[in-house]
């Protein structure tokens, strides 16, 4: 539950124990408990109308019923067709690819997803997408360039899957060419972080003329848990390590590393699915048609300056 709906929740409870407790002819001590109740309230009602902390967004981002992938997708695009399999080793359902249209315009659509239930979580491998989950997601890609439809990737993932078997049929070769391929396409490629952007299982489909991130997403090269464990020795300092890595979308924005920050309804995307893809219909439109009038040479040497001067904090004289 997010903290917000915590506050929301207790804030009622506190509001009814009050209804209950006032009267005209209520004791001095009724009258001292609900002076100590409102005084709560109060409190509550600040720390709800206060900025969310990192922490408290990266909760927001891990929430089990903020929309997934396939949520924004049959609400966003249309005629979507999915493509299955590397054309190697298999078919990995963690990461979702198939053409679709986006107002009228045919595009290709990559993106991870988790899976809402357990079984679907399971079929899914929690979202973290082996091998030829990114085998696929790649040469779905060049199939998308050879017909020149745009390309737009949804990134919602803890990060890779780090278990033997893939590392065996070479995971970070995988990832490695992602990366570079990517950087090669000559399509449009717009990138949203809608929930978790963990590490280069994120980065691997997110190298695009657009990196876009939803108001309440993360993105990390490690989550907090992990930071802490190895910086503090523990993991019950996560607040404080989210506070230090610069993981929400406005730290990244401020730091070059994304280009828009997608806003969601009040309370996270979680509260109203059909509200959060408006937003973000609205904010991939605004930045695709943009980037549909730039001749392909242009996008390959912007993306290349992108992702080589994030990062880039201090300059040093020759």
């Amino acid at each position: 539950m997010a903290p917000t709906e915590k506050a929301q929740q207790e804030l009622e409870q506190i509001e009814r124990q009050v209804a209950d407790l006032e009267s005209p002819g209520a004791d001095d001590a009724t009258r001292r408990q609900i002076s100590k109740l409102q005084e709560r309230i109060e409190t509550l009602r600040q720390e709800m109308n206060a900025p969310p902390t990192a922490w408290q967004r990266t909760e927001l981002a891990r929430h089990p019923q903020r929309p997934q992938s396939l949520d924004y997708i049959e609400r966003i695009f249309t005629e979507f067709s999915e493509i299955h399999g590397d054309r190697g080793f298999g078919d990995d359902a963690a990461i979702i690819c198939g053409m679709a249209r986006f107002h009228g315009d045919e595009v290709l659509i990559v993106a991870t997803q988790k899976g809402r239930d357990m079984k679907q979580r399971v079929h899914r491998n929690f979202g973290t997408p082996h091998p030829e989950g990114y085998r696929k997601a790649i040469r779905t890609m060049q199939l998308a360039e050879k017909f020149r439809r745009p390309i737009f990737t949804l990134v919602d993932t803890d990060g890779a899957y780090p278990g033997i078997h893939a590392e065996e049929r070479g995971q970070a070769e995988a990832i490695a060419y992602n990366l570079r391929e990517m950087a090669r396409l000559e399509v449009p490629i717009i990138a949203t972080v809608i929930g978790v952007g963990g590490s280069g299982g994120a980065l691997a489909i997110a190298i695009a003329d657009r990196v876009l991130m939803m108001e309440n997403s993360i993105y990390s090269v490690i989550s907090p848990e992990g930071c802490a464990a190895i910086m503090w020795r523990d993991s019950s300092k996560k607040e404080l390590a989210a506070e230090a890595m610069r993981i929400t979308a406005t730290d990244l924005s401020e730091l070059g590393c994304i280009d828009d920050v997608v806003p969601e309804p009040e309370g996270g995307a979680h509260r109203d699915h059909e509200a959060a893809a408006s937003l973000l219909d609205a904010s991939l439109q605004k930045h695709y048609y943009e980037l549909k009038k730039t001749p392909p040479a242009e996008l390959l040497v912007s993306r290349y300056n992108k992702f080589r001067n994030i990062a880039q904090f201090y300059k040093t004289e020759s």
